[in-house]
């Protein structure tokens, strides 16, 4: 059987459990957290959802689709729920950028918005911004990275 379909349905059950309990927000967050670092979330104590959820799965004998399911969780509640998650990434801190994209996200979606912010200097200025499926490449790297193809296709040479 398909291992997508197989996630899919055990992701929709667990979305379909935290809508009757009303247990949502937290059974979020710790799926984040197990997905982001699993050493850490080893230590804590599963809400009553996520242990029933994990027993199932290893009662009926698919462990392995455990990680694949909770990504899938994640996906469906944050659709059912009307959240964006958008990644943010700038060579300097920008807290100003931050709240002013997520209340254009906000504006234009009339949804929340998880964002994630990274700081990397490779970017050299400028910001990349990644929501949903859509990016939005203002990086000073990419424009230096536009001219450098420039010149090589009007001169016929690699550079």
């Amino acid at each position: 059987m398909n291992t997508g379909v197989i996630s899919s349905r055990y992701a929709k059950a667990l979305l379909k459990l935290v809508d009757e309990t009303g247990n949502g927000p937290q059974v979020c967050e710790q799926v984040k957290l197990l997905l982001e670092d699993p050493e850490k979330a080893a230590a804590m104590q599963l809400c009553d959802e996520l242990q029933r959820f994990v027993r199932l799965l290893i009662r009926n004998e698919r462990s392995q689709y455990l990680k694949m399911a909770f990504v899938t969780f994640l996906d469906l509640y944050r659709d059912s729920r009307n959240i964006h998650s958008a990644h943010l990434t700038t060579a300097v801190p920008a807290p100003v950028l931050e709240k002013r994209l997520a209340d254009l996200v906000r504006e234009k979606t009339g949804g929340e918005v998880e964002l994630h912010s990274e700081v990397d200097p490779s970017v050299i200025g400028g910001f990349i911004f990644e929501i949903d499926d859509y990016m939005v490449d203002a990086s000073v790297s990419r424009k230096i990275e536009d001219i450098r193809r420039q010149f090589i296709d009007r001169n016929n040479r690699i550079v």
